[in-house]
């Protein structure tokens, strides 16, 4: 079957692709408009000529220099939807991230995660949760591990946040106990299994686990249970729960804040491999163990769009880490714009 002609729209923006020194075909501009990524042409043009919109031709480039044919873009996708916060992309957006948190499920086999209380839920948990984990080959060193070490080559000493003891957060035991609360929240997972795992991923941290399993002991006697009381005490089912019931325009603001600050640490992590003060900058805030070593440095592929939804969830479950994650921007913007004279010596900005 013939296909149907290129608009008198799709062909100009095609030659101000061009232009521009980009390429791009008929069916790809389709399929971005298909995609929700590029608006109905009638939005295209400058009010009454034939000029395309330079919002709408910085984004056609960007796709063109991006997209590849039958590759996903992945999360980078969710930027336009939650730029244009419409309805529609806010559904698109919301489907997505259900689909990329319980991913976990699906590439084990599962519909669903086991449900109750009995034995014989908690046992198939476990077993799903294992299940999940099958075949997982776990990195030696995440990238914080990796850029000390190159710090460390440039005479740089980076600091550390005693709160966050465990070096990879990538290690085996870590995955273990962080599958079966994904599944069972914490139900199937306590305060003292957690510090077990810490202990094994990170037996030269024993004195600091041993403080923070003391200062949760305290926590009990003063009647807090730090694990039911934490967002991530539901587990899967809670973080689902809460991308399902945020209000669209809500979702479409925690997911322009997260990618904005995933975009903006990346820049900032390029030019530190020449600037490597930045890293002290950025490690000595709270934010560096909270969110950019958990999921901020964003990798490649599903891993990078499970990143990006987790810390969606975080910043709609957790106002304070919310208001955290918008006062590490406004640190990251700085870094971006000062002038790269921060004195090595103390890691702060030349005034």
């Amino acid at each position: 079957m013939a296909r149907t002609q290129p608009s008198a729209a799709h062909i100009a923006l095609l030659r101000a692709i061009e232009e521009h020194g980009g390429a791009a075909t008929p069916t790809q501009v389709e399929r971005w408009q298909q995609q929700g990524w590029l608006p109905k042409t009638g939005e295209w043009f400058e009010p009454g000529c034939s000029t395309i919109r330079p919002v709408i031709l910085t984004r056609a480039l960007w796709l063109a220099n991006t997209a590849r044919p039958g590759r996903s873009i992945g999360w980078l996708g969710w930027v336009f939807w939650a730029i244009d916060d419409t309805p529609d992309s806010a559904r698109r957006l919301r489907t997505a991230m259900v689909t990329t948190l319980t991913r976990p499920l699906s590439r084990a086999g599962l519909e669903e995660i086991p449900a109750g209380d009995s034995d014989e839920a908690f046992h198939a948990r476990q077993d799903a949760a294992a299940r999940m984990l099958a075949n997982r080959r776990s990195p030696q060193r995440d990238i914080d591990g990796i850029l000390r070490d190159a710090a460390t080559a440039a005479g740089i000493e980076l600091p550390r946040s005693p709160a966050a003891p465990v070096r990879n957060i990538f290690d085996p035991a870590l995955l273990e106990h962080g599958a079966r609360m994904l599944l069972g929240g914490a139900t199937d997972v306590g305060m003292e299994d957690l510090l077990e795992s810490w202990e094994r991923a990170s037996p030269d941290h024993a004195a600091d686990i041993e403080r923070i399993r003391e200062a949760h002991h305290q926590a009990e006697l003063d009647g807090t249970d730090w694990m039911t009381q934490s967002p991530l005490a539901d587990g899967m089912a809670g973080m689902v729960r809460t991308i399902e019931t945020a209000g669209d325009r809500e979702l479409c603001a925690a997911v322009r804040s997260c990618t904005k600050a995933t975009g903006v640490l990346d820049r900032l992590i390029r030019r530190a491999a020449h600037e490597p003060e930045i890293l002290v900058r950025l490690m000595k805030d709270v934010m560096w163990d909270q969110w950019a070593r958990l999921g901020g440095i964003t990798p490649d592929g599903t891993a990078g769009a499970a990143a990006v939804a987790l810390c969606t969830f975080q910043y709609l479950a957790m106002p304070d880490w919310a208001a955290d994650l918008e006062r590490y921007m406004s640190l990251m913007d700085g870094l971006l714009t000062t002038s790269p004279a921060i004195e090595a010596g103390n890691g702060e900005e030349a005034v």
